[in-house]
């Protein structure tokens, strides 16, 4: 006689919900990132994945539980249930992490006097008390910059930066042919979607260049941590294209851009950055 063994129908309602909930919460984020969706409707279908992929998990659990104690087919079906519940998951839980682990700040400016102006963000809130040294004892390298160069040959690197990073530039202000001012704006894109705008400043003095460089979330659900690990990227990457740059150049050769202007040497070293955060 043949001895029929079913299959637990926990397993197959755990195949069934974490084959559904891992698309439900990839395909948003694609749909997100190309602007296809509006962050209002991703929010809410990701909430819904989160959800499906919830009861997958426990359908998965209670799979297992019954499989060994009954001997029921199905443990493929749970596995496969329980893989994909974790990688829906797995993020939420990384932004979990991040959540403890960074301020909570919208908004990061490496000159908190007088930020870099914004084209697209919305008036920034008040300060939270004791934010800005909250952000700095986490990311020490968030300040800004002295460059001994002049503000035309600092702003070509910065550009170029920029572009390498793939940001849209909203408004791009060159210096002056006294190399006075310069103001770059641009739309820098999260792993999940999100837009954020980067301002970055850069004034000319006797002493070379200062460059200010400003992060602001355009949404009030943001990655935490991201702007200032944004702002830490950019400058230690400028860092070392400025860096590489006075090393080429001959000992006491005075600073000249590429139309001609020149600045006097200054004979100041570079900075030293600080030991860097943990970074996502």
């Amino acid at each position: 006689m043949r001895i029929l063994v079913r299959t637990s129908t926990w397993a197959i309602w755990a195949r069934r919900l974490g084959s559904f909930a891992l698309p439900l919460a990839i395909i948003p984020v694609l749909l997100h990132r190309s602007g296809a969706v509006p962050t209002s409707t991703f929010e809410v279908i990701e909430i819904v994945a989160i959800g499906v992929a919830l009861l997958a998990l426990f359908a998965s659990l209670g799979a297992f539980v019954r499989i060994w104690s009954t001997g029921d087919r199905g443990w493929g079906r749970a596995f496969v249930g329980l893989i994909c519940s974790l990688a829906c998951l797995a993020p939420l839980g990384l932004l979990a992490a991040d959540y403890i682990a960074y301020p909570m700040a919208s908004e990061v400016s490496t000159d908190t006097a007088n930020p870099p102006p914004l084209v697209l963000a919305p008036q920034p809130a008040a300060p939270v008390p004791g934010q800005a040294r909250e952000v700095a004892s986490v990311f020490p390298n968030v300040k800004t910059r002295n460059y001994p160069l002049s503000p035309r040959r600092v702003f070509t690197i910065v550009d170029a930066l920029v572009a390498d990073r793939g940001w849209e530039v909203l408004r791009r202000q060159e210096p002056d042919a006294n190399g006075d001012t310069g103001q770059l704006n641009a739309i820098a894109l999260t792993l999940f979607g999100f837009r954020d705008e980067v301002s970055i400043r850069l004034v000319g003095g006797p002493d070379g260049t200062d460059v200010a460089m400003r992060s602001v979330s355009l949404t009030p659900l943001h990655e935490p941590g991201v702007n200032a690990t944004r702002i830490e990227g950019f400058l230690a990457a400028l860092d070392d294209k400025i860096t590489e740059l006075r090393k080429d150049r001959p000992a006491g050769a005075a600073d000249s851009d590429s139309e001609g202007d020149s600045a006097a040497p200054v004979p100041m070293p570079m900075p030293t950055p600080a030991p860097r955060a943990r970074k996502r």
